[in-house]
């Protein structure tokens, strides 16, 4: 009977239940009640899926980096606010759809905390997609020419929370500049958005370009947005005299 049991779990897919059951029944020294072993059976299929759907949304967000919130540096020189960021793992931030804007000089860890944010996210079941912002729009202009836009631009407004990385490395043109406008206003109020740039907020409107295209993009993005300015010097560098 219990051959047959673990081979109906196997074809229903219930994958974590047969794992829980074969341990039950290999140990001699775990004595369940039917209730007992009922809630270990189904939590231990809970916890499966929910681990595989972590999986899952943490491959698809296609992160830089593999980070954790509980790894990032409060080194007093960074003038990080501890508390702002540590609000941040509960992810209400997106819930509530508002942005987070993450300035810093090169190599501050900008992209770490924005990564970290986004598995944080994943790890509680939102859907997240990670991008440097130059690859971004390189793939937008490919897709035009392929017909596939549309697609793409609806894929990003799925998602509950979008990562753009190194903005501001190059200024836009009007392709990139009005693809940007399009990200902006599908996602305002709706979804939420991390931006992490080297350059200070103020220095936006000229890498945007185009005054009134600029002032939309930035009237939707910055007003409500929570704020981080990381100092300090170089992470790399100051890991590379560590070692």
């Amino acid at each position: 009977m219990n051959t047959q049991t673990l081979e109906q779990m196997k074809q229903l897919r219930l994958h974590g239940m047969l794992r829980a059951f074969n341990t039950s029944l290999s140990s001699q020294s775990i004595d369940y009640t039917n209730d007992e072993l009922i809630a270990y059976l189904i939590q231990s299929e809970w916890d499966d899926r929910h681990n595989r759907k972590i999986e899952r949304l943490t491959r698809s967000a296609r992160f830089r980096y593999s980070a954790l919130m509980e790894n990032i540096d409060y080194d007093p020189s960074r003038k990080i606010n501890k508390n702002q960021i540590q609000r941040f793992a509960n992810c209400d931030f997106v819930a509530q759809n508002d942005n987070i804007l993450i300035t810093g000089s090169t190599g501050a860890g900008k992209s770490y905390m924005a990564s970290a944010i986004g598995h944080q996210a994943c790890s509680l079941g939102y859907k997240v997609l990670y991008f440097n912002t130059t690859k971004l729009f390189t793939m937008l202009k490919t897709s035009k020419a392929d017909g596939s836009y549309a697609r793409q631009i609806d894929r990003i407004e799925k998602q509950d929370l979008l990562i753009l990385d190194d903005f501001g490395l190059k200024g836009l043109d009007n392709i990139n500049r009005h693809s940007f406008m399009e990200i902006i206003e599908d996602r305002h109020g709706k979804k939420s958005t991390i931006i992490a740039s080297q350059l200070p907020v103020e220095a936006w409107h000229d890498i945007i370009g185009e005054q009134t295209i600029a002032d939309a993009i930035l009237d939707r993005l910055v007003h409500t947005a929570h704020r981080i300015d990381i100092k300090g010097e170089s992470m790399r560098k100051k890991l590379k005299n560590k070692e």
